[in-house]
């Protein structure tokens, strides 16, 4: 039985920042060692949010945190030392009082070695989950010019 497919257009915001490679981050083959794909999604999130205006100090002097709760990393093809890639940061417009991102690693061909997404939720001061989206993060958004992709 074939499963019905359901296509939405995603409206999202991205940017991109480039990724150089290190020594530290290589394993006895040479290849990028799996556990640094996260920290490449950290990147893209830090230069998405300076580029965008929202760095995790704006929202903690707004009173809150976002702490992730959910990481996907779905590797395609290896890195290796002294590459130059780069990191494709896509904000998923959502209603929810959560942040999604979306990542796509590309190599020096330009061939995606990697995919992800990260979701991050808001706690107040006192950690209680906020079930409403922070006015501050709304007005924020408000002014971001989301379009389809």
């Amino acid at each position: 039985m074939a499963k019905n497919k359901r296509t939405e257009q995603v409206n999202q915001i991205t940017w991109t920042s480039p990724l150089r490679i290190r020594f530290n981050e290589v394993d006895s083959l040479g290849i990028v060692w799996h556990g640094h794909y996260i920290s490449y999604f950290e990147d893209g999130r830090e230069s998405f949010g300076i580029q965008h205006r929202m760095t995790y100090l704006d929202i903690h002097r707004s009173g809150y945190t976002t702490p992730i709760v959910k990481s996907t990393c779905e590797h395609k093809l290896p890195l290796k030392y002294g590459e130059n890639a780069r990191i494709e940061t896509s904000l998923i417009d959502t209603k929810a009082a959560k942040i999604i991102y979306q990542y796509r690693i590309l190599n020096e061909s330009n061939q995606v070695v990697c995919l992800g997404e990260t979701i991050q939720v808001f706690l107040d001061a006192s950690g209680s989950l906020q079930l409403y989206i922070p006015e501050f993060f709304q007005r924020w958004k408000d002014t971001l010019n989301f379009v389809s992709q």
